[in-house]
Parts: C-alpha cells; sequence; structure tokens
C-alpha cells in the first residue's frame, strides 16, 4: 500500500490496534481472536480505510471499537445486512468516482 506521496508503506500488527482499553472479562476468548485478526491484517495489505468491521450486540460487539478501522454497530441479528449495505455503498460511491 502507498502513503499519499506514492511511497510503500507497511502495515504492522500495531498498525491495527486503537486506542481504546480492551473491556473483555480475564480469560475471555476474545483476547485471542482479537489478537489473531490484529497480527493477520497486515497480511492481507489492504489500506486501513477500506476495512469494516460490522457487529452485533454482546460482549464480542465490542470488536470494532478496538480495531483502528472503520467500523459500526448494529442491532440484534441484522449485522449481514448492514454489512452488504455497507459494500452495496461503498461499490456504489467507487463507480461514481470512475465515471
Amino acid at each position: 500500500m502507498a502513503d499519499g506521496n506514492g511511497n510503500l508503506v507497511q502495515l504492522i500488527g500495531k498498525d491495527f490496534k486503537s486506542d481504546q482499553e480492551v473491556r473483555w472479562c480475564p480469560g475471555c476468548g476474545d483476547y485471542a481472536i482479537l489478537n489473531v485478526i490484529q497480527g493477520f491484517m497486515p497480511e492481507l495489505g489492504l489500506e486501513r480505510e477500506r476495512i469494516v468491521f460490522v457487529s452485533g450486540i454482546g460482549c464480542a460487539a465490542r470488536f470494532p471499537y478496538y480495531m483502528q478501522t472503520y467500523g459500526m454497530h448494529s442491532i440484534h441479528g441484522r449485522a449481514p445486512r448492514s454489512r452488504c449495505r455497507t459494500r452495496t455503498r461503498s461499490a456504489r460511491a467507487r463507480d461514481r468516482a470512475r465515471a
């Protein structure tokens, strides 16, 4: 990925960690999932601005707060639908930019 000046920039796991304090119960498996995802994201080679995490309700719903990407909460059972709308809108914006 390139910065605003066209220079190649390599992201690391720390680049995907937000400044928010993680507030899950000690021993919760969500910690392991968060650490794996934050460590894996640089391997995708995507700009953080092109990534969206959509969550529902419950403890795991805090996930977008802990990622240094775009994120949103949705109501119970609506996360997949919200994600579809996000993708559709971003595709429309991309198409308008190409025109």
